[in-house]
């Protein structure tokens, strides 16, 4: 599948699929990680997945041919392959891949339906923590941790809580050396498995 075309450079918090567009293209993830959100009437945001490199991206669209139900929003740089509709659906049917993707999709949707569950019955540090171990889990690890692209207003919004109350949250874990902040407003994960046992001791 990656050579139905070539790779593009994205950058972080950019736009990759914007919710209600018509479905043209499936996106192929070469490297970096994604967040799957979705807008509500009033413009309130709610973050439903995290996707990282090797993931298919806004297939569900072009396999009903429906409009995007949920926006794609690059959480750093990322790479990926920007597949037309038609070259997938064709990829698709050459190697007898409709019943796999149906099947994944529906996985998906589980997915995303537990997320919102969630973000509605937990308090918010079990909610950032969440929130913190999709981004750890999609990215690719370093020797010093794993850098979180994203300003604490940002994961504020994507877990539906106030500013203050993340930045509550964040400074017991940064006091204890689980995390730091950064300076561009990013976060850099020290000890995640720390993070979530202390989530679900307070929460």
């Amino acid at each position: 599948m990656l050579e139905l075309a070539p790779s593009h450079l994205r950058p972080a918090r950019s736009v990759l699929l914007r919710q209600g567009d018509p479905a043209t293209h499936v996106i192929l993830l070469d490297s970096g990680s994604t967040l799957v959100t979705l807008t509500g009437a009033g413009g309130e945001r709610t973050l439903l997945a995290v996707r990282g490199r090797g993931e298919l991206l806004g297939e569900l669209a072009v396999l009903d041919a429906k409009p995007r139900s949920a926006s794609v929003i690059a959480a750093e740089g990322c790479r990926v392959h920007l597949i037309p509709a038609s070259d997938f659906l064709v990829f698709v049917e050459q190697h007898g891949l409709l019943a796999p993707l149906l099947r994944h999709a529906i996985a998906r949707v589980r997915e995303s339906e537990a997320v919102r569950l969630e973000f509605a019955t937990a308090g918010v540090p079990l909610r950032l923590a969440g929130a913190l171990a999709r981004l750890v889990r999609a990215g690719v690890q370093s020797p010093g941790g794993l850098s979180v692209r994203l300003t604490q207003a940002e994961l504020s919004q994507m877990i539906g809580a106030s500013r203050n109350a993340v930045v509550s949250a964040i400074k017991p874990w940064r006091e204890r050396g689980w995390l730091e902040t950064e300076s561009g407003g990013g976060l850099l994960i020290h000890d995640m498995q720390a993070i979530e046992e202390d989530a679900r001791r307070t929460t």
